[in-house]
């Protein structure tokens, strides 16, 4: 199983992405079918599609990280959210970056964060492309390193916090 993360942007219309990658038979599979089969109020996972009757290949999972609010909130995600990730995946299998089996027999599991207050669905869209590309890269790519994590460790800060405040 491969793990990686990714935010890009700034403001409420930021990304911030986690995807689980691995075959279909392992614990990717099953999360993707456990999460499928057990949705929650507001949080509504659903396969991540191309084009309505185009799922993305892999087969991905999109799983909201906020919980839908309103029309607004509710379009963001399944527009421009969706497809920027759908997007990203595809393009990295397109690429090589994903093996390919991992077309018919991978699956990959997307965790999403679109922000309450999201309101320019290009600009959604370009940042979870964006994050869904970085993540699947860094995830392969086995990144960080135990050195980028140590270095990080000194001094933690995310979009919400800087240690050094």
């Amino acid at each position: 199983m491969h793990i990686g993360e990714s935010f890009v942007g700034s403001g409420p219309n930021a990304a911030h992405i986690n995807v689980l990658i691995g075959p279909r038979q392992g614990p990717v599979g099953q999360a993707l079918a456990n999460s499928l089969a057990a949705p929650r109020l507001g949080y509504i996972p659903f396969m991540t599609c191309l084009k309505p009757n185009v799922p993305v290949k892999p087969a991905t999972l999109f799983v909201a990280k906020a919980d839908l609010r309103g029309e607004t909130h509710e379009n963001m995600t399944w527009g421009p959210a969706q497809a920027g990730v759908a997007k990203g995946v595809q393009e990295c299998l397109l690429e090589g970056l994903l093996p390919p089996e991992a077309e018919n027999e991978w699956a990959v599991v997307a965790a999403v964060w679109v922000n309450w207050s999201a309101d320019n669905a290009q600009e959604v869209f370009a940042n979870n492309h964006r994050a869904t590309r970085e993540a699947i890269a860094r995830a392969m790519r086995n990144l960080p390193s135990l050195a980028e994590a140590a270095e990080a460790s000194r001094q933690p800060a995310n979009p919400f916090f800087d240690s050094a405040a």
